[in-house]
């Protein structure tokens, strides 16, 4: 360390390393002592939640949902599914770009060229907001590179 400034050296390297392993030691400590005591609220928790249920009269175990409402949570929950696994194998656009086609269409009943408008300049907007003005790089799957835009 003296030998940019000529000075008197502050400290030591092995010091300096020292120092800061032994703050990541304590760092690494509090993680793992707030995981074993979140984990062990989950487990307790959800123990209480198990017996609970075991317990249940039967005058109290009514319907939890009902087919329509279930069929109307897995017609957006299996699709965002699809959409998060599809990023990474063809990139947030083009796979933003289906999520949000099949939407319209499926759901929406629109037309094409609405869905295919909205789709696309969706994707399109969201591209110049994130790569191009906060240089913030999403990810891209074959297209983009065929497209020179990865």
């Amino acid at each position: 360390m003296s030998e940019g400034g000529g000075g008197r050296s502050a400290f030591s390297t092995r010091t300096a390393e020292l120092a800061v392993a032994v703050l990541f030691i304590v760092l690494g400590g509090i993680v793992i002592f707030d995981s074993l005591r979140l984990g062990a609220i989950i487990c307790l928790s959800s123990t209480v939640t198990f017996v609970q249920a075991l317990l249940m009269r039967k005058e109290k175990n009514g319907s939890f949902v009902d087919v329509e409402a279930l069929k109307a949570v897995l017609s957006v929950l299996i699709p965002a599914a699809v959409y998060v696994a599809l990023i990474g194998w063809i990139g947030i656009y083009v796979a933003s770009t289906l999520f949000v086609a099949v939407f319209m269409r499926w759901l929406g009943k629109y037309a094409w060229w609405k869905v295919a408008a909205v789709s696309i300049g969706n994707s399109v907007v969201f591209f110049l907001i994130f790569e191009r003005w906060f240089l913030v790089p999403l990810p891209k799957g074959p297209l983009e590179n065929l497209l020179g835009i990865a």
